[in-house]
């Protein structure tokens, strides 16, 4: 089992306290990881693990406990034999009928420190916020940056040049990287795998999705498409070319449910100049680089749209809120807000020529403040800075956090 500090550190301050801890994140990206990894920290701590009441969802080993009443009733007939505080992680709660009931209760009536894991996003929908108001922490979590990659990897036989290829073309689910023994068949045997679990049951199964090829469609559109904008309307249009007629709401309802299960996610764009975010022209990003070849294999044309991917992806690992840049008619790939800070990206495969430099920079140059603005190319030798804007390799921008 290994450690993802990235996330522990921020989970840690609120052990012990009396806040529910919330993580979410797409199916498979660590979660249930995270709370056995709270777990033995809480041992180490010398808290006796007789205190610690641990259910998974998941197995048929709690099928009678999926429903708040059961819940309840199963914490308190534990809770004599408990003295001081109890330790309680439910994982994938999303799975017990009205289990905010039981979390509530559970919360008022014992002494508990308690931590939930759950793979979507509406897990916290506005009534349950009220019901939980001021009590619950929540943190998103996502498959491993690159630099956890290389930890999990640490001591396997790549070498360091392959590994941000093998991360490009795999992505990072951490079961991908387990194991030495997976090559690119076997890896994309896992994804697909996983894949086609978080389809059918976190957004299938969930949303009672009735046209499951329709919605297998718009994903790989999607997938097809990441770096590009994307509406319910481009996609309707798509499919009235194919012969095919879409109703829009049932695109817009499609693609809310694969947002809500974490397997894409919608970026809005901003309006630099105007200092404005408009509700044209989005785009989506997927959790895992490797989903899109789960669905399409690997294909060179997808090179600008998956380093796009992994760069937003890394940002919002980093605690940035991203948003595609509008100036004019020229496009800021990202915008990164965090606190008092901001970023500007441009990713690009190659700065080939005077022209490639030009357009890629140009809309960097444009923008008038001060805050950090980089080119983002997997060319290792293009080492120039134009007026401030700095050119960084790939690897480089995934591994230096100085750079923030």
């Amino acid at each position: 089992m290994f450690d993802r500090p990235l996330y522990y550190e921020n989970i840690k301050p609120f052990i012990g306290k009396p806040f529910i801890k919330v993580i979410t994140g797409i199916r498979r990206c660590g979660k249930s990881t995270m709370m056995l990894l709270i777990q033995q920290e809480l041992i180490k701590q010398g808290v006796d693990p007789r205190h610690i009441i641990s259910i998974n969802f998941e197995s048929l080993q709690y099928g009678h406990l999926r429903s708040s009443r059961p819940l309840y009733e199963y914490v308190r007939e534990l809770m004599p034999s408990i003295k001081g505080m109890a330790y309680v992680f439910f994982d994938e709660i999303q799975l017990v009928e009205d289990w905010e009931d039981a979390v509530n209760s559970i919360m008022l009536d014992f002494s508990v420190d308690m931590y939930l894991t759950g793979s979507n996003s509406k897990l916290l929908s506005s009534e349950i916020s009220s019901l939980l108001t001021g009590r619950f922490i929540h943190f998103t979590m996502q498959v491993l940056t690159y630099s956890e990659m290389l930890a999990f990897r640490e001591g396997m036989s790549e070498a360091r040049e392959d590994l941000l290829w093998l991360y490009i073309r795999r992505g990072g689910f951490p079961a991908i990287h387990l194991s030495p023994d997976f090559d690119e068949r076997s890896s994309y045997m896992v994804l697909t795998s996983i894949f086609d679990s978080i389809v059918l049951r976190d957004v299938v199964q969930r949303y009672k999705i009735r046209d499951v090829e329709l919605l297998r469609r718009i994903l790989y559109f999607i997938a097809d498409m990441v770096g590009s904008p994307v509406s319910a309307k481009r996609i309707a249009d798509y499919f009235k070319s194919q012969a095919r007629r879409v109703d829009m709401n049932t695109v817009h309802t499609y693609l809310d449910a694969l947002v809500s299960s974490y397997i894409i996610t919608r970026v809005q764009r901003y309006d630099i100049k105007k200092k404005e975010i408009l509700k044209t022209r989005e785009k989506y990003y997927l959790a895992d680089s490797g989903l899109q070849h789960a669905v399409f294999g690997y294909r060179d044309r997808h090179i600008s749209g998956i380093l796009e991917n992994i760069v937003h992806n890394e940002l919002v690992s980093r605690g940035f809120v991203v948003y595609v840049g509008k100036l004019d008619a020229l496009e800021v790939d990202f915008i990164a807000e965090k606190a008092q800070q901001k970023v500007y990206v441009q990713i690009a495969y190659r700065l080939e020529g005077e022209q490639a430099i030009q357009r890629e920079f140009a809309p960097l140059l444009k923008i008038g403040d001060s805050y950090p603005k980089f080119v983002v190319t997997m060319d290792p030798r293009f080492s120039d800075t134009i007026e401030g804007v700095r050119h960084i390799p790939l690897e480089r921008f995934l591994m230096d956090g100085r750079l923030f």
